[in-house]
């Protein structure tokens, strides 16, 4: 099993990575970004999304009840669906599903985020939080009946609230719970760089230990990206290739070689 997460980025090879998938016949799920589309959508609604930073360091997307509404449209609807499109053109079986169907990703609420604005430590509450599980159940019986699960944001809370959450914390719950053989990032760059401004930057070979030292040296949104990381290999993760996803062919690409290795 191998779980593709494809990034939400408007260079993003969609078409290439479904048409790689066909023709590897590699069993999968996919968990689908859609920060371009999420913006686009947002922006012409008049509402832009919000960032803010924990104290700790680490960027999240505040989200509100008027995010979420964006995140349905852009995460579950549109995006979702097209791409569901796309698999079915292709000769796959896929099927569309947020984690908040058949409450796939369970999650809990976060109890508030700590910023620090004009001097003073605030909590911040919001509509997002963290996985915690999964319904095994149905994910299993899809994967079983040689469906392609293709998931996005939101996910369910305790009370059955959709919560906004980071995927590559759902990545991480996956991972623990259905133990894929490889795990595939695909990026707006060759992989993981050294300088982010320098494409001919890039490392194409990560220890575990280098990987923590990096994310303990960063700050804002690649800290939490890196820190996720480090997470999955406690979770079990024997590989992660993060590779280029605006290249011809992407998934035959990172099955080749190309990108960044963290073993």
């Amino acid at each position: 099993m191998h779980i593709l997460k494809i990034g939400g980025g408007a260079t993003i090879n969609i078409e290439g990575i479904i048409s790689d998938l066909a023709e590897t016949a590699l069993p999968a799920l996919i968990i689908l970004g859609a920060n371009a589309t999420r913006d686009d959508i947002a922006l012409k609604l008049g509402l832009p999304k919000k960032v803010i930073t924990s104290v700790s360091g680490y960027d999240s997307v505040f989200s509100d009840e008027n995010a979420l509404d964006v995140i349905m449209m852009s995460y579950a609807g549109l995006r979702n669906k097209r791409v569901v499109e796309l698999c079915q053109r292709n000769g796959l079986n896929a099927v569309g599903l947020s984690g908040l169907d058949g409450r796939l990703i369970q999650g809990q609420r976060n109890r508030g985020i700590r910023v620090r604005e004009n001097g003073k430590n605030l909590i911040k509450h919001d509509l997002s939080g963290k996985p915690k599980s999964t319904n095994q159940s149905l994910l299993r019986w899809l994967l079983n009946n040689d469906y392609l699960p293709v998931i996005t944001i939101p996910i369910v809370d305790e009370k059955g609230f959709a919560i906004n959450s980071e995927n590559d914390d759902i990545i991480n719950v996956l991972q623990e719970q259905i133990g894929a053989e490889k795990i595939i990032q695909f990026i707006e760059a060759p992989g993981y760089l050294d300088d982010k401004e320098d494409e001919s930057s890039l490392i194409d070979q990560l220890s575990i230990s280098e990987l923590h030292k990096k994310e303990t040296q960063s700050v804002g949104r690649i800290k939490r990206k890196l820190l996720a990381l480090t997470r999955l290999f406690a979770a079990g993760a024997a590989e992660v290739i993060i590779t280029d996803g605006r290249t011809e062919h992407p998934l035959r690409d990172a099955l080749a070689g190309m990108g960044t290795n963290i073993r």
